[in-house]
């Protein structure tokens, strides 16, 4: 976790124009289990996410941050709802169809990092290209292995990795093929200050310089201050909305999401 409070680096004036939305999600109802035992993780809840911006989801242990992200990348089915990749309906897919669509068009990097413990660094961050047939970007790969610090890392299997070097390999692998969104579940989680300042700010470049989306799980008010925006869920919706986040007004946010569930409480 990053423990720092500096404010995140200036990247450059935003574009004038709001830009076209990358995803929607509408009206989306998640639930487990049933009767007595059933919980709703998502209740009805509305998202838009716009293309070319950092895009952070934040909220209470529970609130479903990490459900959402997952529905809206096609990891899960939802009960109820819309839920829409530019013009593709995601909720009208087989999981054939969703698994094509996530290895053509998504991105992803998840907290148990999920890499291949047979294939070295490099053979990890390339795979998604390998799978779809394509031909790496050398320029891009020599940037993404050097901004995330894993030049001498490469011939590593992931057992001869620290937690937070396989994270940033799980970065790597994610950003490779340039995908129309990259989902991001807590990627500082693992990582000292220094790496996780460092992909911040990446991430931060990423989608101002680059024109990448990403949408990014987190409950660190710094790493949320690098994002264009901040969504607040609560109960399974969407509660509140940040433009331009600092780590103050984070936390502000974050106090009053967490005072009505303290009073109902007490």
């Amino acid at each position: 976790m990053l423990t720092t409070t500096h404010p995140a680096p200036a990247a450059g004036p935003r574009p004038a124009t709001t830009p076209a939305p990358a995803a929607v999600a509408s009206g989306v109802v998640k639930t487990y289990g049933h009767g007595t035992t059933e919980v709703r993780a998502l209740d009805g809840v509305d998202l838009t996410i716009s293309a070319g911006q950092l895009t952070a989801v934040m909220g209470p242990s529970g609130s479903g941050k990490s459900t959402l992200m997952h529905a809206m990348a096609g990891l899960d089915a939802v009960d109820a709802g819309s839920i829409r990749l530019g013009g593709t309906e995601l909720t009208d897919l087989s999981e054939k169809q969703r698994t094509l669509l996530r290895r053509e068009r998504l991105g992803f990097v998840f907290q148990s990092f999920n890499l291949v413990p047979s294939l070295t660094a490099a053979e990890n961050i390339a795979l998604p290209l390998r799978l779809a047939g394509r031909t790496p970007d050398g320029l891009w790969l020599e940037e993404l292995v050097t901004t995330l610090g894993l030049q001498d890392r490469l011939t590593h299997r992931p057992s001869e990795l620290s937690g937070g070097q396989q994270q940033r390999v799980a970065v790597a692998r994610a950003l490779v093929t340039r995908p129309e969104i990259v989902f991001a579940d807590e990627p500082t989680g693992n990582l000292d200050s220094r790496h996780g300042q460092a992909l911040l700010a990446f991430l931060q470049r990423a989608a101002r310089e680059l024109g990448q989306t990403v949408v990014m799980v987190t409950h660190d008010p710094t790493a949320a201050s690098y994002a264009d925006r901040v969504v607040f869920l609560a109960d399974g919706r969407a509660a509140n909305d940040l433009t331009d986040p600092t780590v103050p007004t984070v936390l502000a946010t974050m106090a009053g999401l967490e005072q009505p569930a303290s009073r109902a409480e007490a």
